[in-house]
């Protein structure tokens, strides 16, 4: 099965430094096949992991598992998720590249499996996310359909059945011909696995099994050549449990039965469990690159105190809208967009005494540095983007004074970076909403004449609006895109309200202490 695998936060994906860690450490000769969920965060931290190891030599292969059948086409750029059934497809990614295949031939087969794999999800309870309290969303007696695994509401809500009531739903869901997301018809041989959403017994899931195994063969005409049943991707404490069927072959049979000493796969009387964790020795990076390293100036010019007090207030504007960002993304999202925004503001506080802040294109990229260290998710690399193409726009100057029109420019390149490398743009209900509307307001006072500051102010205003403006909007991008329109309207996006917030109070801080020379 898998070398390596790269743990995030909760429910985040893991940042790029873990990503690139993990392929410093197993990567030999042949190459590295990254096989990854398709949500935003994990595509935007893996493609970056992946172009940065090129570069250092590395060859890299990269798989997107999108097997969600719960979802109708289309979901703006997000499109099916990566649920359990990614599963089937490490074992024969794995048992490909253990049989000597080469970096090509094992992906290959691992995007083959990855279009034969069908999967979705029931829930019966809220998972708990730690140190918070559960969401109380799932009525008594209810019961959540096509749910991810990230803690996000299901594509249905609807009253507990019995479970053959249930199996026989989630199998007509999966094979729909209107849908048609797998390649699976009467006659068609398959292996089906039943997995535990983190709290649900394996006797419960046994019952699962049992119930599927008949529906399948009489009717839907399908030889079930292997069924595999327990826990294989959780969603931490949550009560429930998902179907995946992949449609198979001689070929993949022999891949999936080919052994494997991973702890928790299914192995037959013969098979050895190894410790689940066995450590391997670290390699440093292959990049040569010294950093200098850049702290606080003795003295701090006016434009250093300006962005002094602008990057604190903005901070800190994050950090007091916590709850609410949580209370806004418990509806709109995962709960998580509060806290991880809250550890940037932290981080971006704590290292702020070390900045190089008479320089702010050192200091823009600093702050992407602090971000890119303690926040995961979308929303951590999206920000990591957004200050590496700010800095990079305003290193391209050949002026020394960072001028307002100079800011508007880095502002534009960051949005132009983040749009580019997330695939969102205006009216896709993201923080965005905010940047664009302040990016354009800002450019047209300043051109018009404009002093700096009211420029700014303006903008800043601009921003609020458009933040507030994504209640209305439907989401096309991020985990927004699996939840309701109705349930949408009730709030506002988070990651908009936040860069509006970040936005305007460094524009109010920049007005308190902007001394016209």
């Amino acid at each position: 099965m898998l070398t390596a695998a790269i743990c995030g936060d909760v429910f985040a994906a893991p940042t790029v430094d873990s990503i690139l860690a993990g392929i410093r450490a197993v990567t030999g000769p042949k190459g590295c096949l990254l096989i990854v969920t398709n949500y935003t965060g994990d595509r935007l931290n893996f493609g970056m992991a992946a172009e940065q190891a090129k570069s250092e030599g590395y060859n890299i292969e990269t798989v997107i598992v999108g097997d969600d059948c719960a979802l109708p086409p289309p979901r703006g750029i997000a499109g099916r998720r990566g649920l359990a059934g990614t599963i089937l497809v490490h074992k024969v990614a794995g048992a490909a590249a253990a049989a000597g295949l080469s970096l090509a031939a094992v992906a290959a087969e691992a995007k083959r499996a990855s279009e034969m794999v069908g999967t979705m999800g029931v829930a019966l309870s809220v998972c708990t996310l730690p140190g918070q309290v559960t969401s109380d969303r799932l009525g008594p007696g209810k019961m959540e359909l096509g749910l991810g695994i990230h803690g996000e509401p299901g594509a249905d809500v609807a009253d507990l059945q019995p479970v053959d009531v249930i199996v026989s739903h989630v199998l007509k869901q999966i094979l729909s011909p209107e849908t048609n997301y797998v390649p699976i018809t009467r006659g068609s041989r398959v292996v089906l696995m039943i997995n535990g959403l983190g709290s649900t017994p394996l006797m419960e899931l046994m019952i699962a099994s049992g119930k599927a195994v008949p529906k399948l063969q009489l009717e839907h005409g399908l030889a079930v050549d292997r069924v595999y049943t327990g826990s294989f991707m959780t969603s931490l404490d949550m009560a429930g449990f998902s179907i995946s069927i992949m449609k198979t072959d001689q070929a993949i049979l022999q891949l999936l039965d080919a052994p494997t000493r991973a702890p928790a796969w299914p192995v037959g009387v013969d098979g050895s469990h190894p410790p689940a964790k066995i450590p391997v020795p670290l390699p440093p990076a292959r990049s040569t690159k010294s950093d200098e390293a850049l702290g606080r100036p003795l003295q701090l010019n006016q434009g250093g105190q300006i962005l002094e007090a602008a990057i604190e207030a903005a901070a800190n504007a994050v950090i007091d809208l916590r709850d609410s960002l949580n209370e806004w993304d418990s509806k709109a999202g995962d709960g998580d967009c509060g806290s991880t925004m809250y550890k940037g503001a932290a981080a971006t506080l704590e290292d702020m005494t070390n900045y190089p802040l008479n320089d702010a294109a050192e200091t823009v990229n600093e702050i992407g540095s602090s971000i890119g260290r303690v926040m995961g998710g979308t929303s951590g690399i999206m920000y990591k983007i957004f200050c590496k193409a700010a800095y990079a726009q305003l290193k391209a100057s050949t002026q020394s004074d960072f001028t307002a029109k100079r800011w508007a420019e880095a502002l534009e390149a960051a949005i132009s970076a983040v749009s580019k490398y997330g695939g969102a743009s205006a009216g896709y209900r993201t923080l965005l909403d905010a940047l664009i509307p302040a990016s354009v307001v800002l450019k047209e006072r300043l051109d018009a004449g404009d002093d700096p500051v009211t420029a700014v102010l303006l903008s800043s205003e601009a921003a609020l609006a458009g933040a507030e403006s994504t209640q209305h909007m439907q989401a096309q991008a991020g985990r927004s895109t699996y939840i309701s329109g109705e349930i949408l309207a009730s709030v506002p996006d988070p990651g908009a309200m936040a860069a509006a917030a970040w936005y305007r109070a460094a524009a109010l801080a920049v007005k308190d202490k902007y001394q016209p020379s």
